[in-house]
Formats: structure tokens, sequence, C-alpha cells
């Protein structure tokens, strides 16, 4: 299974920092030359490989950690994204709900990427939180993820795991997806809600 990072700013960084922290290897891009922002994947951690986009799409799953206005221009870099999952953890603050998809921002970028599969997730800490190690006195900081399949969102809760997060499904994007986004200008009940389980 392959990784990738779309969007290397304070999100995709903390993002990086999460699979360092475990040696996962994972590709980070932005539509810059992958030399402009070598040095700060390198002074993460050797597992973060900076890659152009087109490199950085072929991977398995990929994180989407830019603005949410730029996930369309994200969504052309291919023809169809069949076959890949993407982590949406974009957030359409100031975007009025009734400009998204059935007042969802992740069905919006589910409809942009076609054919892949979608889980929201990782987009309700801020990233000064998901910056931190997710092992909190004990116990593990909580992820809430979201999708319409069922299946992506177990894949994503095995990788968050992985990651030392505590995955919680919220269940389909018209449900859960609505607690964990921004709501015009303002935020969904879950978001920036930092919370630890304790086993």
């Amino acid at each position: 299974m392959s990784y990738a990072i779309i969007g290397f700013g304070n999100i995709g960084k903390a993002l990086a920092k999460a699979f360092a922290r475990k040696g996962i290897e994972v590709s980070v891009a932005t539509t810059r030359d992958p030399d402009s922002f070598a040095a700060d994947a390198a002074a993460i951690g050797p597992t973060i490989i900076p890659k152009t986009l087109a490199d950085a799409v072929k991977a398995d799953i990929i994180f989407l950690a830019v603005r949410f206005a730029s996930h369309p221009d994200v969504a052309k870099a291919l023809p169809t994204w069949q076959g890949k999952t993407i982590v949406d953890v974009t957030n359409a603050y100031g975007v009025p709900v009734e400009e998204l998809v059935d007042q969802s921002s992740g069905k919006a970028v589910a409809r942009a990427f076609t054919s892949a599969r979608l889980v929201k997730g990782f987009n309700h800490l801020g990233a000064a939180v998901l910056n931190q190690d997710p092992a909190v006195h004990g116990g593990r900081r909580v992820v809430f993820l979201t999708s319409d399949d069922d299946g992506a969102a177990s894949e994503i809760g095995a990788l968050a795991e992985k990651l030392g997060f505590w995955p919680v499904n919220l269940g389909g994007l018209s449900e859960g997806g609505l607690l964990v986004q921004a709501r015009g200008n303002s935020w969904g009940h879950l978001i920036f809600k930092d919370l630890v389980k304790f086993d």
C-alpha cells in the first residue's frame, strides 16, 4: 500500500509527521517543484519523500490537505481516480452550504474525484493539535471519519490506528459528515474537539 499527501502547508506537514513517527513512507507534493520543499520534508524525516503532483497521485491512498477551493485543480491530475482512496482533510470555511453537494463538502470533493472512494477525516483537528503525538497520557487522540463507503472507512480507520490515533466512524457524509465540516462561516459541532480515548 502506498501513501501520499497533497498539500504541504501546516496540515500537510502535521500529517507527514504522523507518518514519520511510525517510520511509514509517504510521498508529499504540491503544485510546486519538489526541490522547493525538499528541505522541509527532510527535516521531518527520511520516510517523507517529496514528489511532483503527477508522481504523488500514483499512490493508493491520498490525503487531500489543500485549501477547499483548490481541490478541483488537484482532481485534474488524473482522468479517473478509480481504485484510489481519497482522505478529504479540507474545510470549506466561508463556502455557503447551498453551494455544496447536498450541503456536504465531502460530497463536493467526492464528485470532483471521479470514481475514487472518499473518506472525510483528520480535518476536525487544527494543525497545532494534529502536529502533536497522538499518544496522550496513556490514551490515543480521536480522529473522526465519515464516508459513504464502509470499506473505505474501515481501511482508513485501520491506517489511523497504525498512525497511533483512535478512529471514530460517524457514518455517512450526509449524517456524520455535517458534524465535521464548516457551515458557511461557522463550524460543525465536532470541529476542533480534541478528544482522547483511554483503553
